[in-house]
């Protein structure tokens, strides 16, 4: 399954890294991550939180280019545009397996 589409309502977040072009390395060289339609991705770094509860960071690649106004110094609170999570599944190269989520968004707006 990919593209599970999730509910962050009762969560709050907060820019943590700003964003950026997301990179791949290919041939020890880095390139631009780009959709089907060559599209460039872009990705950001949030803390999410429940009330009452310890956060947690996430990596999230956003589809377009969410623009000006988003900052780690100011701690910008934000919400995703069509969430959803990915999970995946695979083995290194010493033979372990790493699994995990993916997380992605359609874009993310300011809330203030």
């Amino acid at each position: 399954m990919r593209n599970i589409p999730v509910n962050l309502s009762g969560y709050r977040l907060t820019v943590s890294e700003n964003v950026e072009m997301k990179m791949r390395k290919e041939d020890g060289v880095e390139k631009v991550v780009t959709d089907g339609d060559g599209n460039t991705k872009f990705t950001v770094a949030l803390m999410v939180k429940a009330k009452g509860q310890k956060g947690e960071e996430i990596r999230v690649t956003l589809d377009t280019d969410p623009g000006d106004g988003f900052s780690e110094d100011e701690m910008t609170r934000v919400e995703l545009i069509d969430p959803r999570v990915t999970p995946y599944s695979f083995k290194n190269d010493r033979g372990e397996t790493v699994s995990g989520v993916a997380w992605g968004a359609a874009g993310m707006k300011s809330l203030y």
